[in-house]
């Protein structure tokens, strides 16, 4: 968990992906979006059989086709109306959606500073979005139960000033997570017996309900 005055090691929060943009949904919506017409995905992106773009293609396709784990909500979404419609069918509509400000900090220790928890910090539900490899842009939008969401300044060890805002996602159930997920490994830990954190990495997004 977050606490002020701590210092922590940043990840690398960079976002390694190509530079894509979202098709408008009135033509993301014509594409043939599934395992069953592969074939025709890669004649639209000239991919040539046994090339990386045919395994980009057949890898996005078939997690976005994964069956959800238990009390999963999960969508691909090629388009912002789409990333939108999903958050509201999950929360409601009265939402915001909230990012780490910058990459300030990355790949190094930083000082926590004023932290504050969404929905008053208590045990929410959120919908994650995370980029997937495709041709154009598409994320991998999911909401799992028992969530805790944080925003917190992200300072300068020496310094102490601000130079960045971070937002953090914990989340409280991990005992249906694989054992052998990379934070396990991590934590020298197992599925159901700690609670994981993560920062939201550039680009990436979560949705939450409003505060007021």
């Amino acid at each position: 968990m977050l606490k002020q005055g701590t210092i922590i090691p940043m990840p690398d929060i960079k976002d390694k992906m190509p530079k894509r943009s979202f098709l408008p949904r009135t033509l993301s919506s014509k594409l043939p979006f599934s395992s069953k017409r592969v074939v025709e995905l890669k004649q639209i992106f000239h991919a040539n059989d046994n090339s990386s773009m045919e395994k980009i293609i057949e890898d996005t396709v078939e997690e976005c086709e994964r069956k959800p784990s238990e009390g999963e909500s999960k969508q691909c979404v090629g388009s912002v109306e789409d990333m939108i419609d999903f958050a509201v069918s999950v929360l409601g509509n009265d939402i915001v959606v909230r990012t780490t400000e910058n990459v300030i900090g990355s790949n190094q220790d930083v000082l926590i500073g004023k932290v504050k928890g969404i929905n008053g910090g208590k045990v929410t539900k959120s919908v994650s979005c995370h980029q997937s490899l495709f041709p154009y842009l598409v994320y991998y939008c999911h909401s799992v139960p028992k969530v805790r969401v944080y925003e917190a300044d992200i300072l300068d060890v020496k310094t102490k000033a601000k130079i960045n805002k971070g937002v953090a996602i914990c989340h409280l159930d991990t005992s249906v997570w694989s054992p052998t997920h990379g934070a396990f490994i991590a934590l020298g830990s197992s599925p159901g017996n700690t609670e994981v954190c993560h920062w939201i990495f550039q680009n990436d997004m979560t949705w939450a309900k409003a505060d007021h």
